[in-house]
């Protein structure tokens, strides 16, 4: 029997770009899945590769300013998600990083989960979004505490609808386990390291790349860069643009938005790539390695899995990882970089960064589902 599948993810925009959208991609390259999502405005955007495909939304799809995301109306987004009709499907595939694991299914559903994180802001983030917001503050304040508890509340009733979960890294099946109790197959998501030209030579500058939010941790970069005096540019645009730009120091470029030849040509280049924030994952981390790019990270969340810190392993290091989001250990970390660069071999990167190639997902996310299919539907399964 030929199995019906469909596959739900968040939302679909062409803001949306980062790694749980690589995943939907490559999904779709190897399962033949109906869409769905909260919104799309993909399937009109003739450079997507969702451009004319059906894809099946909810009533926020037709909400002021959805285009620019959902998240504002966040209180509605498991009453959307939840009114998505799937009866007619045989496996339910979600890639969840806020409701979409939260969809309804049928006892001969079967729901394989591929969760980025738990819901950030309503879990890890929640005092930086409460702090860093006016809405965090008074009677409004209140309000969105209020909101998110019952978000934890959803958040966790939704995740029993789900048979198995795929987690995108060990830290990310670590969360998984603390907020559901459930445990998670790790499945490190797809990286396209063929559009990341792999280049040994490089030239006098770090580099970072990132949305300018506060739990990026970018204003700690730019303090530590101001202290070093050494050249830094910054790719990328949110909230706190302005903050940062009037906090660097003119050896620092911030350029802001920028488009994807842009960026990979100085991912190419720069002498090292500097993350601060603690991610699930971390695929930045990941594309400068394909360019033989090392990297200085905040060793904690994905990065722990993604680079070789070359004081651990002087014979295929890729980086180094620094202990405590505080401008003085990026200092210190940029110093030992410096010492110890020579020892760091761009082919080393590059082959730590084939660990997640496509073709790697391919292999083990099929296998798993298959594998879950099998266990699922076996006389033991069934209650």
């Amino acid at each position: 029997m030929e199995l019906k599948y469909a596959l739900v993810h968040e939302w679909l925009t062409p803001n949306a770009t980062g790694g749980s959208e690589l995943v939907v991609q490559e999904i779709l390259n190897h399962i033949d899945a109906d869409l769905y999502a909260l919104i799309d405005f993909e399937s009109t955007n003739p450079q997507s590769y969702l451009y004319q495909r059906a894809i099946k939304t909810t009533f926020l799809q037709n909400f002021p300013q959805a285009r620019n995301g959902v998240q504002k109306y966040l209180p509605l987004l498991p009453i959307a998600i939840e009114q998505l009709d799937l009866n007619q499907y045989d496996v339910i595939l979600s890639s969840s990083h806020a409701v979409a694991k939260g969809v309804l299914t049928n006892p001969h559903q079967l729901h394989i989960c591929y969760c980025h994180t738990p819901m950030r802001y309503a879990w890890d983030l929640t005092f930086d979004y409460l702090q860093g917001d006016r809405q965090g503050k008074g009677i409004k304040g209140l309000i969105a505490r209020y909101i998110l508890h019952r978000m934890r509340e959803w958040d966790v009733i939704s995740a029993n609808r789900v048979d198995y979960f795929i987690a995108n890294s060990q830290h990310t099946a670590r969360r998984i386990w603390r907020c559901y109790r459930r445990p998670a197959k790790v499945i490190y998501p797809p990286v396209n390291l063929d559009k990341f030209d792999f280049q040994p030579e490089k030239a006098d500058f770090y580099l970072t790349i990132s949305r300018l939010v506060s739990y990026k941790q970018i204003c700690l970069i730019v303090k530590a860069f101001n202290q070093l005096k050494k050249p830094l540019v910054i790719i990328g645009t949110g909230s706190q643009l302005s903050e940062i730009r009037q906090l660097a120091e003119s050896h620092i470029q911030v350029l802001g938005w920028q488009s994807d030849h842009v960026v990979q040509e100085y991912i190419t280049k720069a002498k090292a790539f500097v993350y601060a924030a603690c991610e699930d994952f971390g695929i930045a981390l990941v594309e400068a390695q394909a360019c033989g790019t090392p990297v200085i990270a905040y060793g904690k969340g994905g990065a722990l899995e993604t680079v070789k810190d070359i004081r651990q392993c002087p014979e295929d290091g890729t980086g180094l990882l620094f202990d405590t989001q505080q401008p003085e250990a990026l200092v210190a970390a940029v110093k030992s970089f410096e010492q110890l660069q020579t020892q760091i071999k761009p082919e080393n990167c590059r082959l730590q960064a084939n660990k997640f190639s496509p073709v790697v997902f391919q292999q083990s996310y099929l296998k798993y589902i298959e594998d879950c299919y099998q266990e699922w539907r076996s006389p033991a399964k069934i209650i």
